[in-house]
Order: C-alpha cells, then structure tokens, then sequence
C-alpha cells in the first residue's frame, strides 16, 4: 500500500494545447478512501492513469513528480510486474471497460494480468473464479467476451483488477453502466475488499451520494489546476455545497427538479410487430414478441438489468440491425417516401432520418478533430457549408465543446465523447433519436444541459427513445418506460415507474 504523492504534477497527451492535469500538489496516505471530484474534463481520469503507471513520460508531456512511495508510477508499475510477487502495486478499472477487455473469453480475460504478474498457474483459476464471484458476474469461464453487454463488461473489468489484490485501488465511474441492483452490489464488494485488505483507494464518481459510507475524503480538482477542496468528505460537502454545486458535483439533494410530463402525443413515427432480435453468435433472439409504438415529441426509456438486451433492441430501432422475425415499422413522416423498414434504408437516408448514440462513443467516431466529426453528418445529408457551420456552432456551445474544436475525440474524457457522440446524432436534425446511455460520464451541469437540449427537441416533436440506468433521466424527461427482461419487453407510463 504505497503512498501516493504528486509534487507540481501536470500531464498534457499528445496532440493537445491544453494540460489534462497541470500543478498539483496532493499526498494519499496509506489505506486512505478518496472521493476524486470534479468538472467532466477536469484530468480526473488522467490522474488515475497517471496514479496507476499508465502514462510513460516519453509519450506524452509531464512536469513534476507523481510517485508511490517515493519511485515514479511508471517505473513503479514495472517494476511490480516483474518482480513475481502474484500482486499488483495499483489496479485501475478505467472508465471504458471496453478499453480494458483484452482477451476472448471471461475467464481468460480476468487470467490475463494474474500470468502478467507471474502468480503460480495453481493459484491462477481459484483466483479467477472468486473474482467472478465476487462482482455478481455468473458467466462460465469460456463465455465470449465479445457477448458481455456493457455493464456485464464492466463487473469483469472490475474482477481482473479485484484478482491482482491491489495495495491501491482506482476506480473511474465503476457503476455508470451498472443496473442499480448491479451498482449497490459493486459497491459493497468494494467496501468488503478494502475493509478486508485495508487498500488505499482513490475514486472517480460523479454520483456522489453512494459512496458516501464507503469514503473518508473528498479532494476537489481545480478545473485550471491545482487541488480546490480538500477535507473530510462529508464536511466537504457541507461547508462547500454551494461552490461545488456551480462546479457541476453531484451535491447529494442537489438533483434537478424534474419537469412535468404533459406533452401531447404527434404522428405515429414507429412501431414494432412482434420483432425479435437477437446478438451475433446467439442461435435465439435476445428478445421476441415485441410490440411498442413510439410517437412525435414522446421520450421511451429502455430499463432492465445488464444483459436483458436493451443495447440489442435499440440497435434494431435505430435501423442499425436486421431483426431476426418481426418488423420495425416506421412512420410516414419518419420513411418519407422509402420502403417502411429503417434497416433496409442506405446510410445517408438513414443518418437524416434517425440519430443514433452508441454506448461506447468511439465506436461512432470516424474524423480527426471535434468539429469535422460534427460535420460528417449534415455534409452527408447535403447541407450547406453555412448550415453546417450554424449547427456546429450551436451544438459545440450548449454541449460545451467549443474549446475542443480542434482536438481528436479520441484524446477527449469520457464525458466529453459521450457529449460529442450525442451531438453528432443531433448534426442532422433526425426526427428519432435512439441513444445508449445518453448521461454517462456527465457532471451535474453538463447533464441539466444535455436534458435541456432534449427536453427542447422533444418539444418540437422529435421522438426519442433512450436505454439508460440513469433514474434522474428517466424523471426528468420519459414518457412511458419500455421494461426488458426475460426476453419480452412490457411498457409503463414513466409516472408509474418514476413513482415507485
């Protein structure tokens, strides 16, 4: 459990003008819980990164130190992997589980970094399988990763770093894909195993509110640099609730008031006739006997557990895959003059008609700074330089991406690509917006913002439909909750669930 000490501190990645982190000065002690705040884009992942070894001072620029135990976290990192101890000096669990998936199969996967620090083969699989067990994850060793849905992606991201036994733990956002079910069994396997091992910790989470009984201190990061509030967490919170409010923290009782629903229902813009769907590689459908009905200006929110196939339903919503049996119908205003069925449309009748939000954002991404990706959708669409240049300009502000108009999305937080991602789907004025975790990784300010700006496309009678785990959103702006489970899906009216 090394000391983590960061002197005059700054990264900045390669490619980019703007310090991700630059002139901090923090020291964690042993065995401390840390709670990270701060703006989305604030460098909290980089620090993490930065904490973990990740970031080699040859690829990118660093002032100051940041070390554990007085030895820089790069070398410290190597040096652990190779000295056989069947230990990990800190273990991350990134923000994108995505990103952390390495190998083909579950059991291999949570294995990779157990062989990469030379534990005993014979203690190689006990240790996979009570990682598994350990974050809820009930799949058999040779499970595909590639057939794991977000959040299922996440629990075994958490489990190769649980199957280190870490001296530091770092987490970025660990419960944003989970179902709440998921997050509140997540977080009580992080409370056991620090309380077990006695670990450092240091936490990335926007939603302040849970991990309240799990952290002892809050450290506030200075949007500019530098450490703004530092204390114990829940004096933190209290004596500073109302700067950290303007600063986007999710202050707990601080959750916007959510509006009230009485939006009138348009024109029929889509429908299903008993649709199945199904994943690549699954003989059956995910989901079958599905029947809903989406009109103008109506929010639909799809809710169920991690794996149920919500990702999967709306992919074939979006007209982005075939479905198995069962049609997806769309409406006159939304087809336009085309045969009914989205999938069998071209791309830029597609794209001008339906906007999709991918739940990992860089799988949408295909330009090499933020405006040129804004721009792939209406150019496509055969808008005019001047049309296109207005929608940009509006979207980069409200979306508060201005400031990143020359970067690479691929350089942006994860916060940042998620606000990119939707403003992509919004470029081309569709009229349905299909979105996959459409608040992940967003602080309380750009969240007000980005269900501001849906909330104002609804009312001119967008149609939206959102698979999200994200309770404020749901209260905020849905309509009717499509519940999916069990391989059907059941509409609610949102008061009823919301309610509940």
């Amino acid at each position: 459990m090394p000391r983590i000490t960061a002197r005059g501190w700054g990264w900045r990645h390669p490619g980019r003008l703007a310090w991700a982190v630059r002139g901090l000065d923090l020291e964690i002690e042993h065995g401390e819980r840390v709670l990270l705040l701060a703006p989305s884009g604030a460098g909290k992942s980089t620090l993490l990164s930065g904490i973990a070894g990740l970031l080699d001072p040859e690829d990118g620029d660093q002032e100051g130190e940041l070390l554990l135990d007085g030895v820089p976290a790069h070398r410290a990192r190597v040096r652990a992997a190779g000295e056989g101890t069947g230990h990990a000096v800190t273990g991350l669990l990134l923000q994108d589980p995505q990103a952390q998936t390495v190998l083909a199969r579950c059991g291999d996967d949570v294995a990779f970094g157990l062989e990469n620090h030379a534990v005993p083969r014979a203690e190689i699989w006990p240790r996979v399988d009570a990682a598994l067990a350990d974050v809820g994850l009930d799949v058999a060793r040779d499970r595909p990763t590639a057939r794991l849905s977000g959040g299922q992606r996440q629990r075994l991201a958490l489990a190769g770093v649980l199957a280190l036994r870490p001296g530091v733990l770092l987490l970025d956002e660990p419960t944003a894909m989970l179902d709440p079910a998921g997050a509140a069994a997540l977080r009580r396997v992080v409370a056991d195993r620090l309380e077990a091992t006695g670990a450092t910790c240091v936490l990335v989470e926007h939603r302040v509110a849970q991990w309240l009984d799990v952290v002892d201190r809050v450290v506030v990061l200075e949007p500019g640099g530098g450490v703004a509030v530092d204390g114990p967490a829940r004096q933190v919170l209290a004596d500073h609730r109302a700067p950290l409010t303007a600063m986007g923290v999710w202050v707990p009782g601080g959750t916007p008031t959510p509006p009230s629903r009485h939006r009138p229902a348009g024109q029929q813009v889509l429908t299903t006739e008993d649709l199945a769907v199904g994943r690549r590689g699954l003989t059956a459908p995910v989901l079958s006997g599905v029947d809903l009905r989406l009109d103008a200006g109506r929010a639909a929110a799809l809710l169920g557990p991690n794996g149920s196939g919500k990702s999967t339903l709306a992919l074939a919503l979006g007209g982005l895959a075939k479905p198995d049996a069962g049609r997806v119908v769309a409406g006159t205003t939304l087809a336009d003059g085309l045969r009914p069925e989205p999938h069998r449309w071209r791309p830029p009748e597609l794209v001008r008609r339906i906007g999709s939000v991918f739940q990992d954002p860089r799988h949408q991404f295909v330009a090499s700074t933020v405006a040129d990706e804004l721009a792939v959708g209406p150019r496509r669409t055969g808008a005019s330089a001047t049309e296109t240049a207005v929608r940009l300009e509006e979207l980069m502000e409200r979306l508060r991406l201005t400031h990143l108009a020359r970067a690479n999305p691929f350089t942006l937080s994860g916060g940042e690509q998620r606000r990119l991602s939707v403003a992509t789907a919004l470029a081309t004025r569709p009229h349905l917006l299909v979105l996959d975790e459409p608040t992940f990784g967003q602080d309380a300010r750009t969240w007000a913002e980005l269900v501001a700006l849906l909330r104002g496309l609804l009312d001119d009678g967008t149609a939206l439909v959102a698979a999200t785990h994200d309770e404020d959103f749901v209260a905020a702006l849905a309509d009717e909750v499509w519940q999916v489970g069990a391989g059907r899906v059941v509409p609610e009216p949102a008061a009823v669930v919301v309610g509940r």
